[in-house]
């Protein structure tokens, strides 16, 4: 079963994600931050990651350029998944210091393209 780890400081937000996941045939694994998410990551090595931006403690752009800096967890698919719109994901794509994620979704969350982003990304859940 693929896991899928979302980070976002909105219980509500991670609730949602979680069920949608879950209810898909994901298993889950939260964060409520940044530096949570990077304590999470050895202790339930996901397939995928879900992404906030905006979070205390460790952004969701702090989180996401410590992963994929790091040799051992950046080939994990990250999907950016925040209410920061408009240019963030032209900027984020430009950034030379890191690859772009691999997808990324606004919210309001459109459920069903979140899906196929995932399947896409790491395979229908079994």
């Amino acid at each position: 079963m693929k896991k899928i780890l979302i980070i976002d400081d909105d219980p509500d937000i991670v609730t949602f994600l979680k069920t949608l996941l879950e209810d898909n045939g994901y298993a889950t694994a939260t964060a409520g931050n940044g530096q949570e998410g990077l304590d999470a990551l050895s202790r339930e090595k996901p397939d995928l990651i879900c992404l906030d931006i905006t979070m205390p403690e460790k952004s969701g752009v702090g989180f996401y350029r410590s992963v994929k800096e790091s040799g051992a967890y950046k080939t994990i698919p990250v999907v950016m998944v925040t209410g920061v719109t408009g240019d963030f994901e032209k900027f984020i794509s430009t950034r030379k210091q890191v690859p772009p994620p691999e997808g990324y979704i606004a919210k309001p969350i459109d459920k069903q393209k979140l899906l196929d982003t995932v399947a896409a990304l790491v395979g229908k859940a079994s």
